[in-house]
């Protein structure tokens, strides 16, 4: 009875998780549109790489207290130059790269594009398993993710004219930007998988987060300008900022971790399924963005897609005993790949 409540409070915090991570986009533009209405000197306090460095920084006052048991002699001494040198690349790719190429998506396109572009990460992910890591999969999720690489590339080919244009296909800025960067989020999840599958969870985390934000902010000043973070000691910033950080970081975070305890794989990969969903509906609740047709058929088919992997997740784990619970790295990655965007 006790384990059954368990599993039951997991899914719930695991549904909360999704429900916060999946509306951390269009909460992100949204907190933008409001710094742009109490500009500061012409600047935009709440600009999208402040909110991602001080996003960061909130992070890490959550993480380093779940994760601190962790950070001990006896287990960084079992860490080799080999492992820290894989943990930096995996800080450089998914730390820094790809969330300021998504961050930079979200400036330049709306939302929907860049939850929907998103969903480029699992099946580049599953095709680099299976070229470089001789990973097997089963029919369902070769299908699955054929038919979700399908549905981003029509929603980014579907897009109504942008800037970039080529051969009569119109592709904005702000959607190759987000492939990219679901580019760059797929390498880092096959470098976790082949290398970093035996670190613990807290050193992984922590040191991505803290190398991530390091790295970019010594980019955006040499891309921007020394001036680029003049407002990010803003009270008006940082006022939003504990509002954004307590509900991404903080409870999405707690709901995410807490939920894993107590789930299975196939439980939680089939939650968070749903993020792509989420993510559409807040953007149509809290900005006011309405799908449009390239929305309606690529996100249809990313949906039949991410159901069929799932089968497929499930038909996997039903034939495994010897993982009830998501306890490496690798197995939270993969997790992580089938969310996207989580505001950070």
């Amino acid at each position: 009875m006790v384990k059954k409540h368990n599993r039951i409070s997991g899914q719930i915090c695991l549904w909360l998780a999704i429900l916060i991570f999946g509306a951390s986009s269009a909460i992100t533009r949204k907190l933008t549109e409001i710094g742009a209405q109490h500009f500061i000197d012409a600047r935009n306090p709440i600009s999208l790489c402040n909110v991602l460095f001080v996003g960061n920084i909130c992070a890490l006052l959550i993480l380093i207290p779940i994760y601190r048991r962790q950070w001990n002699k006896a287990t960084l001494r079992k860490l080799s130059r080999k492992n820290w040198l894989n943990l930096t690349k995996v800080a450089i790719l998914s730390g820094a790269i790809a969330p300021a190429l998504i961050f930079q998506g979200l400036a330049l396109t709306n939302v929907n594009n860049v939850v929907l572009i998103g969903r480029l990460e699992p099946p580049l992910t599953l095709a680099l398993s299976v070229w470089l890591l001789k990973q097997r999969i089963n029919i369902w999720e070769t299908v699955g993710a054929v038919i979700a690489f399908i549905g981003v590339t029509l929603t980014i080919i579907l897009q109504p004219p942008q800037p970039m244009t080529h051969m009569g296909v119109h592709i904005g800025v702000g959607e190759i930007l987000s492939a990219i960067g679901a580019m760059a989020l797929a390498v880092s999840t096959i470098i976790s998988k082949q290398h970093l599958s035996k670190i613990p969870l807290g050193i992984y985390s922590v040191f991505r987060t803290a190398l991530g934000t390091i790295i970019f902010f010594f980019l955006a000043l040499i891309i921007y300008g020394r001036d680029h973070f003049t407002d990010v000691f803003s009270p008006f910033l940082w006022q939003w900022m504990f509002v954004y950080g307590f509900v991404i970081v903080v409870l999405g975070q707690s709901f995410w971790i807490k939920g894993l305890k107590v789930s299975s794989v196939s439980v939680a990969s089939l939650i968070s399924s749903f993020t792509p969903l989420v993510g559409i509906l807040a953007a149509y609740f809290i900005l006011g963005e309405t799908p449009t047709m390239a929305h309606y058929i690529g996100g249809s088919l990313i949906l039949v897609g991410v159901l069929l992997s799932q089968i497929g997740i499930r038909r996997q784990a039903s034939l495994r005993t010897g993982l009830p619970k998501i306890i490496f790295t690798s197995a939270q990655h993969k997790l992580e790949t089938t969310i996207g965007f989580k505001g950070m």
